[in-house]
């Protein structure tokens, strides 16, 4: 919360804490109202959407939901000790004084509050849905919900301290040019997910590159097929982005299944002159055993009423003919196997593997926390979907561990759940991932 002790940040809880607690003042002399309410109004429209740092809407409303919940609890003990002398003064024989003044400051207090709470809901991003809903649960909960309203101020307070600091860096003119690699980049995400202009599959990632020189496409093909479907839409595309573009070659950057349907592409669809690097990024290799595992206990009917819902829904949301169950079937261990047999290295082309383990994923987000323990029976230590000895493919390979008590989880590797994890700067991973692609003319 080190921002948010400041000289103004002081000035602006005195001032709070007078107007809430203004109503004998207002009694005496009604015109001061033509002061307090502007004065409240522009307290809440205007205490700190301006941070130093950074010019994103986003985290300036954060900033201010952040800085009115904080100023709403600090002054919650001046207006309970203003009461209180109060009461001594007017009980018995002005008892009405203390109770218009007790409506007149929960009222403003309560604006204040939804104000602040609104904004942080809206905006953060390290809130999550645990914190949203734990919130809200306790919410008229005495006590409870003043400790709950606390860790919220100290997630947002935090989150408000590593964004500006990022984007701080991000805008230093030394680092600019730093991602501005030979050949663009092409993200290409994993199975079961779309790209998207409201939802980035790549987090906060992307817009990082960019800030830092690097020129960013997606692959933008069907959320579920086949590896050898992906592909074939896969090498359409990126050929389509390089005769576009004129930019010769691509490096491609591809998470999960999106690193197979890759590979197939450049061995058996002749996309290999238009690729300078492939990273693939916690991409089973060889395979999921636990997925054959599954497909082998899960009854036929599930299956199929499963695979009917999503395709029903993905063909609903773009998808021209998803295939659940053909997407799945292409992960598991005995055709990961044939596919390594049929495809081919691909020469001339920088390639490199990253994977990443949840070492404590009790601490991990939901499901990935509970799928973590059974994949660990069937492909021992993993990432909550894919075991760590999937991962590691062409000439250099880099395991992710975190220092601390979280772990790096299949989504953390690719920031799709925007979370800062400890000891494992994500954004900073990329910008040196491809700053390297840089440094090797690629």
């Amino acid at each position: 919360m080190k921002r948010y002790i400041a000289p103004i940040n002081v000035v602006y809880f005195i001032v709070t804490c007078l107007l809430l607690n203004s109503y004998m003042l207002v009694k005496a002399f009604p015109y001061t109202l033509f002061i307090i309410i502007p004065l409240f109004i522009l307290l809440n429209a205007l205490v700190g959407t301006k941070p130093a740092g950074t010019k994103r809407l986003r985290l300036k409303l954060c900033n201010h939901g952040t800085l009115l919940l904080a100023i709403f609890v600090c002054s919650l003990i001046p207006s309970i000790i203003w009461h209180a002398v109060l009461a001594f003064i007017t009980i018995p024989n002005a008892y009405m004084d203390l109770i218009w003044s007790l409506v007149y400051c929960i009222v403003a207090s309560a604006v204040l509050f939804w104000n602040g709470i609104i904004c942080v809901y809206c905006t953060s991003t390290q809130m999550g849905i645990k914190w949203r809903v734990i919130g809200a649960l306790c919410g008229m909960i005495p006590i409870l919900n003043l400790v709950v309203l606390t860790k919220i101020i100290n997630v947002t307070s935090d989150e408000m301290d590593f964004e500006i600091e990022k984007e701080i860096v991000s805008n230093a003119p030394e680092l600019s040019q730093i991602c501005k690699t030979k050949y663009p980049l092409v993200f290409v995400h994993g199975v079961f997910f779309r790209d998207s202009n409201l939802f980035n599959y790549w987090g906060r990632i992307p817009r990082t590159l960019k800030l830092h020189g690097a020129t960013v496409y997606y692959g933008e093909h069907q959320s579920a097929l086949t590896v050898k479907e992906s592909a074939r839409e896969l090498a359409y595309r990126i050929k389509l982005i390089v005769e576009r573009s004129e930019c010769e070659k691509v490096n491609i950057i591809a998470h999960s299944k999106g690193g197979l349907d890759c590979r197939y592409a450049i061995s058996e669809f002749g996309l290999a002159p238009y690729v300078a690097s492939i990273t693939t990024v916690n991409t089973p290799h060889r395979g999921c055993l636990f997925a054959e595992r599954l497909l082998d206990v899960i009854p036929e009917s599930v299956k199929n009423k499963v695979a009917t819902v999503y395709n029903t829904t993905l063909t609903a949301l773009g998808d021209e003919q998803p295939d659940f169950l053909a997407a799945v079937g292409d992960l598991t261990a005995e055709a990961c196997q044939k596919l390594n047999e049929q495809l081919t290295f691909p020469e001339g082309i920088f390639a490199q593997s990253i994977g990443s383990v949840m070492e404590h994923p009790h601490k991990g987000q939901f499901p990935l926390n509970l799928s973590y323990r059974y994949v660990k029976n069937f492909d021992g230590e993993n990432d909550g979907l894919v075991g760590e000895n999937s991962f590691a493919w062409g000439e250099k390979y880099v395991l992710l561990r975190s220092k601390g008590t979280r772990g790096i989880s299949h989504c953390d590797v690719i920031d799709l759940s925007r979370e800062n994890i400890r000891d494992f700067d994500v954004r900073a991973f990329y910008v040196e991932l491809v700053s390297d692609l840089k440094d090797r003319g690629l």
